[in-house]
């Protein structure tokens, strides 16, 4: 579709598009951890351990930023070294922290089952041209950090129960 006409469609159509795929998604992320052994929560954790990169997050961090009590997260990190996801080691900084480390081999299982759908997100890519993905990512970009205030809102109380 890259250079033709796209349907018009309101903000209430765009959110209602995006509700359904964040149903969609949850129900997906459900579906990839039960395939790879894990919950969604471990998932999340193992998203969050991945996206640290180089700069290993400690149990407390994970905690924070899972929203988890640290003792949950001792579940969390359990599991994943069982399953051969990530490991614990001892920082350096301060031996008495643990960072929680990625297995690099174990990136392998979880790309070969994301990767279906992300060649599927390829292909619907190469139907827009270089300006409108731009778009896209800002505006996933913008979202995602919409999001994040959003939950730190309904966290603090913010909102309406």
């Amino acid at each position: 579709m890259e250079g033709k006409s796209r349907p018009a469609a309101s903000p209430a159509q765009a959110l209602a598009g995006m509700d359904r795929l964040i149903a969609l998604g949850i129900v997906g992320q459900n579906e990839i951890a039960q395939r790879l052994g894990l919950n969604a929560t471990d998932l999340t954790c193992l998203a969050h351990i991945w996206d640290a990169g180089d700069e290993p997050l400690t149990a407390g961090a994970l905690a924070e930023k899972a929203n988890l009590t640290t003792g949950a997260i001792t579940g969390v990190v359990n599991r994943l070294e069982r399953a051969g996801y990530a490991h614990r080691q001892a920082d350096p900084a301060d031996r008495r922290r643990i960072r929680i480390i990625a297995d690099a081999s174990a990136a392998a299982r979880v790309v070969a089952v994301y990767q279906p759908f992300y060649d599927r997100l390829g292909e619907l890519f190469a139907d827009y041209s270089p300006d409108e993905i731009a778009v896209l990512a800002d505006w996933f970009t913008r979202a995602a950090e919409a999001m994040r205030t959003s939950i730190e809102e309904i966290r603090r109380g913010d909102t309406p129960a």
